[in-house]
């Protein structure tokens, strides 16, 4: 069974990107993957801050991104970038933490300016820390997720459909590589 872990970069428990999260993760199970989730947020603040490399909960969250044939990086879009809480845990992993890991990057933005957000800010520091499998990503924006009066969201059709592109490429690459081990 192939695992996949999902780090959360957004700071906010009840952001949009969550949707996008879930159908990838809910997609995901139900092609027989293991997934867990990485919520940055949760983990010590000064354990992020400080570069604590030996803290217990940095540890485990790094050997979960260890232990996982597939990583997705997820994050909402601030000031042209992701988030600067999923860069100090970028900055956690070690140097070829994602060395052999197939990336998928999930992005949501205010507008389509930050369209590049994927290619110009984040796939340069996932290949310092030895990413060479790096999918193209989905880029969506908020008004492609609303949210629903009972909570929960609702995914635009247009995005749905890039998702599911994106996912199962993922999951076509994931057993691609499975099957030449």
């Amino acid at each position: 069974m192939a695992k996949a872990v999902i780090i959360n970069g957004s700071p906010t428990a009840g952001s949009r990107l969550n949707a996008i999260m879930d159908f990838a993760e809910q997609s995901l199970a139900a092609a027989d993957f293991e997934v867990t989730r990485i919520d940055v947020a949760q983990l010590p603040p000064e354990d992020l801050i400080h570069t604590k490399f030996g803290s217990e909960h940095i540890v485990k969250a790094n050997g979960l991104v260890a232990e996982a044939d597939v990583v997705i990086i997820a994050s909402p879009v601030y000031k042209a970038s992701y988030t600067g809480v999923l860069k100090t845990f970028l900055d956690l992993i070690p140097e070829k933490g994602l060395a052999g890991k197939i990336i998928l990057p999930l992005f949501i933005g205010g507008s389509l300016a930050h369209l590049l957000a994927i290619d110009y800010s984040l796939k340069p520091v996932l290949s310092s820390i030895g990413a060479r499998h790096i999918l193209g990503g989905v880029y969506a924006v908020n008004a492609q997720v609303d949210r629903k009066e009972d909570g929960g969201f609702d995914i635009a059709e247009e995005l749905q459909e890039r998702l599911d592109s994106a996912v199962e490429e993922l999951i076509e690459e994931t057993r691609l590589r499975m099957q030449r081990n």
